[in-house]
């Protein structure tokens, strides 16, 4: 069970989208205004935040992981990693959860977003923890592709002009075994605060960093009537030294 449609419809995928769908929506109350993108697999999520006035969009990509599902109120597309088919500063919200772990050009991805993110807008990200254990069991979207840690995830972030502000670990639920509907809200509540570290996947909100590209230091300003002459590409003096007195004796 690899597909993320596949995985969403049975019971396990059921209670992980419920579980993951009360994490997101203490990140972004239901309320949020604004116009909500959801980047990867995010169909079982968007309901969230979508309104009449203001529709959800989702962009699945095109890998084995996302691209099969079924038609989602003609508001579904799917894209590629490496261009996005959406204008500058489109969106006030991106939802990215079964995507970055299974692209190929991560960089990439993360700079279009960037691209088609407003200034003053936010990103949801959601990757397989590498310490958790649903990244080491390949019977869910969660374990295909490459899992992250806090420490990677914020650097690929920041390599992208994004700023975290936020992190936090989510199913903590066993991927493999009996999937019992009561307890899981238990084991959701004990793992989150005895092993905060040991979810299954990490959620991070970021900001895109407008001032990421500004230099350090000021440039050197070089006065108009000041002629600077050319450097040699060779400019030290290769006449051969004379060897002490003491060494020419010997």
């Amino acid at each position: 069970m690899h597909t993320a449609a596949s995985f969403y419809a049975t019971r396990r995928g059921q209670a992980a989208a419920r579980l993951l769908c009360q994490r997101m929506a203490a990140f972004w109350p239901e309320g949020t205004q604004g116009h909500t993108l959801g980047l990867g697999y995010a169909l079982p999520f968007l309901p969230l935040w979508d309104r009449p006035d203001r529709p959800c969009m989702s962009a699945r990509l095109d890998t084995h992981v996302t691209r099969d599902a079924l038609p989602w109120h003609g508001r579904d597309c799917i894209v590629t990693g490496t261009h996005l088919p959406f204008d500058d500063l489109k969106f006030d919200r991106i939802v990215m959860i079964h995507a970055l772990e299974v692209s190929e050009d991560k960089n990439s991805l993360l700079r279009q977003v960037w691209k088609i993110l407003k200034d003053d807008g936010r990103l949801l990200l959601i990757v397989p923890n590498r310490a958790g254990l649903w990244a080491h069991t390949d019977n869910s979207p969660f374990g295909q592709g490459t899992p992250f840690s806090r420490r990677q995830i914020t650097r690929w972030l920041a390599n992208a002009c994004f700023q975290a502000q936020r992190h936090e670990d989510a199913l903590y639920v066993p991927p493999a075994g009996p999937c019992p509907a009561g307890p899981v809200r238990m084991v959701e509540w004990t793992g989150r605060n005895l092993f905060p570290r040991l979810g299954g996947v990490c959620m991070i909100e970021a900001v895109k960093d407008i001032y990421a590209a500004v230099p350090a230091r000021p440039a050197t300003l070089v006065p108009t009537g000041l002629r600077l002459r050319q450097a040699r590409v060779f400019s030290r003096n290769t006449t051969p030294r004379r060897q002490p007195r003491d060494m020419q004796n010997t």
